[in-house]
This record gives C-alpha cells, sequence and structure tokens, in this order.
C-alpha cells in the first residue's frame, strides 16, 4: 500500500467546508475514485488546534498514484486551486509504502 499524508491549517471561517470536501466521501475522494487503484481517504483533526487537520489517503501503489495523476492532472489541478483559499497552509508530510518485511 501507498500513503500519502497532509497536513492543513484551515481558515476559522471555512472549517466546515474545509471538512465537506476532504471528508471520505468528499470532493477529493470523489476524484480519486476514477481510479481502481485509490483505496481510501481518512480526515483527522487535531484536539488541540482546532484549525489543524490531516489527510490520509491510500493507493494501492506508487504506480497507481502516478498514473491517477497522469490521467486526471487536469481535474486535479482545478479542485486543489478551488480549496486554497479554504488555507492558510498545507504541507505534503510525506508519502509511505507499507509492506517492510522482517529481515531473517
Amino acid at each position: 500500500m501507498y500513503v500519502i499524508l497532509w497536513e492543513y491549517q484551515v481558515k476559522v471561517d471555512r472549517l466546515a467546508e474545509f471538512e465537506k470536501i476532504y471528508v471520505p466521501d468528499g470532493d477529493w475522494a470523489e476524484l480519486f475514485k476514477n481510479s481502481a487503484g485509490f483505496l481510501g481517504t481518512e480526515l483527522i483533526h487535531s484536539k488541540e488546534n482546532p484549525k489543524r487537520y490531516i489527510t490520509i489517503d491510500r493507493w494501492r501503489s506508487s504506480k497507481d498514484y502516478e498514473a491517477f495523476l497522469s490521467q486526471w492532472e487536469a481535474e486535479y489541478e482545478k479542485l486543489d486551486e478551488q480549496c486554497k483559499e479554504l488555507t492558510e497552509h498545507e504541507s505534503c508530510l510525506g508519502s509511505f509504502e507499507s509492506g517492510i518485511h522482517k529481515s531473517r
């Protein structure tokens, strides 16, 4: 599995709109569902900082994610541009692969 983590600082007056777009059945997930390699997304919210959110996007593999981006780049960019108004800051925390194998 391939996982991408994003962190967001959301504008206080845009929290509800942000949540609606980034929840597991929101606009981002609907776009990602165009790829058979998309496994799901999760939105988590900080208890200490009400403006801080993290998304966890799960894909079968990095190749599936890259294929999605290649095919749906225009739609991705359009939605990303619309969402910039909702946040004060966003950053990719990284991408990760599962399937770590124990050495013998």
